[in-house]
């Protein structure tokens, strides 16, 4: 065998163990409709406030908050990342997204987590609802937290025209993130 087809084998084994991982993690790709995707956006929204308090004063005070209450992540040298959930205005629901990431590098694992996009100004939620690949971490001023019993937030953080909030991590992975990221408005 030479180096170039070994090689080869080993992105498509990682290819398909990415795949076999992602399946693995349950999302539900492909069965959920709006009224199921409400009661998960619901329920995170739920654990967020019950577990972090003090985010129910920054979603009231946010123009509009993109809740994604369950995205599995899973990689082995190539990694990708799937989810869904709802753009929520004044306890509407305007726009369902999905989200879908992609990772290359030194990584092998797999988790899910929860998390909120606070659009702080009506500016920053236009931005996300007309921009066409808006990115979470690229355009977050801030990122809570997690500090134990509540996400540290500061005057400077509160400022910021959107905010972050990563919680409920489950699974064997290093670390949450929310770079490359690619949403798209769907239709549940």
């Amino acid at each position: 065998m030479t180096r170039y087809s070994m090689s080869r084998r080993a992105v498509t084994f990682g290819a398909l163990g990415l795949i076999a991982m992602t399946a693995a993690c349950g999302n539900g790709v492909g069965n959920e409709n709006a009224r199921a995707l409400d009661a998960r956006v619901n329920a995170a929204l739920d654990e967020m406030y019950g577990r972090y308090p003090n985010t129910r004063d920054i979603a009231n005070s946010a123009s509009g908050m993109l809740v994604m209450p369950l995205m599995t992540e899973a990689g082995f040298w190539l990694g990708g990342g799937y989810g869904r959930g709802a753009l929520i205005s004044k306890g509407e629901t305007l726009d369902y997204y999905s989200a879908i990431q992609g990772s290359a590098g030194l990584q092998a694992g797999a988790q899910q987590y929860s998390y909120v996009v606070f659009f702080m100004t009506d500016e920053a939620l236009n931005t996300f609802r007309t921009s066409n690949g808006w990115e979470a971490a690229a355009d977050a001023g801030a990122t809570l937290v997690d500090e134990g019993a509540s996400f540290k937030a500061t005057s400077a953080t509160l400022s910021s025209p959107v905010l972050l909030a990563v919680f409920g991590q489950a699974g064997a992975f290093a670390g949450a993130t929310v770079e490359g990221i690619k949403y798209t408005r769907i239709i549940p």
